[in-house]
């Protein structure tokens, strides 16, 4: 039996010198920055907005959180592979991961995720890359990228090779950012924190840090993000509004939510762009979403508010092209 509990973050003598990769990710002690807004990027008089820069972890995005602690509580035995649904960063997270551990990894992803993302993939070595015709974030348990890796993980044809881990339904995703994420963003403002922006994914993020805010200041507004259309181009997000109550996700806890707002691409996009030209950061297009409708709740509220940024721009410039024509 493989204990891959063993990725335990180092306490190194030597200042900036590291042992494991699970140090580089975000945890209390060391917490991704949170950088203001400029009055370029947001111009509402008594509204502060703060980014949460997750790019800043070592594999690029908020979902290092989620793989070490799904990693960590695995039981691998040898010769098993750990699968996983993924539209791209919980399989870059998950893959880096598996190499540091000498553990095979493979990933059901969808044919729309970035090619970019597709391309890291291969180039750490994932043993297999399924790619299944389907939306980025997938309606059904049972369609695409989450239908096929639970049809491997499940097949009597590869009789308990595959770990399925299962971010959609696994409490520790949620988890990862009750004890991290949430605390990290206490921390960093003292408390003084009024509003909270994150995106709709699998839906962890945004119970995960919900939940630890609301209990140190239940007026804490927790505010969600989802795409306009069922149909769209945000990686990773997903769109929760008039879904059937079977179709979201486990693990997410509305009743943490005060309110949702929907971005659409074209507006997710420019925002991305903007806050390159603006503030010099380079962000996802989940960024722009999540950044866009803060700065439209900043319009009408005034406070600090802090927005999660998953990731970075560099896994989305294809995705961006067509928009800097326009730009």
């Amino acid at each position: 039996m493989m204990e891959t509990a063993s990725i335990a973050v180092d306490t190194a003598k030597r200042k900036g010198v590291h042992h494991s990769v699970a140090s580089l990710i975000g945890n209390r002690e060391n917490p991704t920055p949170v950088i203001m807004l400029n009055d370029r990027m947001c111009p509402h008089p008594g509204f502060e907005l703060g980014v949460k820069l997750e790019r800043t972890n070592i594999f690029g995005s908020i979902k290092d959180r989620v793989a070490l602690k799904m990693l960590q509580a695995s039981k691998i035995n040898n010769g098993q592979t750990i699968l996983e649904a993924s539209s791209g960063n919980t399989a870059l997270a998950l893959a880096a991961l598996g190499n540091a551990l000498d553990v095979p990894v493979e990933i059901a992803i969808p044919e729309r995720a970035p090619q970019e993302k597709k391309d890291l993939l291969r180039l750490l070595g994932v043993v297999e890359l399924w790619e299944a015709e389907d939306e980025l974030c997938p309606l059904f348990p049972n369609e695409g990228a989450r239908g096929l890796a639970k049809g491997l993980a499940e097949s009597e044809a590869y009789d308990g090779q595959y770990v399925y881990l299962n971010q959609y339904e696994n409490d520790l995703n949620v988890q990862a950012h009750y004890e991290s994420t949430g605390p990290e963003i206490w921390d960093q403002f003292e408390g003084d924190i009024d509003m909270f922006f994150a995106g709709f994914g699998t839906g962890a993020t945004i119970t995960g840090v919900g939940r630890y805010l609301k209990e140190r200041n239940p007026a804490i507004k927790i505010i969600g993000v989802e795409p306009a259309t069922a149909e769209h181009s945000l990686s990773g997000m997903k769109r929760i509004s008039d879904l059937a109550e079977e179709y979201v996700p486990e693990i997410l806890d509305l009743s943490l939510i005060d309110d949702i707002i929907e971005v659409a691409d074209d507006d997710a996009f420019q925002a991305g762009i903007d806050m390159a030209r603006k503030t010099g950061l380079l962000v996802g297009p989940s960024t722009g979403a999540i950044v866009h409708a803060a700065l439209q709740y900043g319009q009408k509220n005034k406070g600090v508010g802090v927005a999660i940024s998953p990731d970075d721009a560099m896994k989305y410039t294809s995705l961006y092209a067509k928009y800097l024509n326009r730009a």
